[in-house]
């Protein structure tokens, strides 16, 4: 009986645990918010929410159906990141550098942008419901 409650346990303790930024590569995760410095990096899937990545170098980072719900990306430069299906909601992307980045389907529901550069970026099917967006090349019929 002993012998089967022990792997019982540990099973249902690794369940509990939080999943507070969790990612197909963990070691990526573990060093963008160490060093704030994953150009590069493989963060498809990873919960960032609420995440300090304050001019982070995420150049050509994938960042495909992460949440980055209320993360502060403020000077951040996601040039050729990939954020297909990202979830910004709430976050504060102002100054950042999404040049040529991957923004297909992206959620920025209440996400503030303010002066980020969005030169060639991918924007289709973008959410910008509730946005605060100025000076960014993004906006409804084109305006800013």
């Amino acid at each position: 009986m002993k012998a089967t409650i022990l792997p019982i346990v540990t099973l249902l303790a690794t369940l509990t645990l939080p999943l507070t930024a969790r990612a197909d590569n963990p070691v990526h995760v573990q060093q963008l918010l160490e060093t704030g410095a994953c150009a590069g990096c493989d963060l498809a899937g990873a919960n960032l929410t609420a995440a300090h990545l304050i001019g982070a170098d995420l150049r050509n980072a994938n960042l495909r159906d992460a949440v980055l719900v209320d993360a502060n990306l403020e000077g951040a430069d996601l040039t050729g990141a990939n954020l297909q299906g990202a979830n910004l909601t709430g976050a504060f992307v102002t100054n950042a550098v999404l040049n040529e980045a991957n923004l297909t389907a992206a959620n920025l529901t209440n996400a503030e942008m303010i002066n980020a550069q969005t030169f060639g970026a991918t924007l289709s099917n973008i959410n910008i419901s509730g946005a605060d967006i100025y000076g960014s090349g993004i906006g409804i019929g084109g305006e800013e």
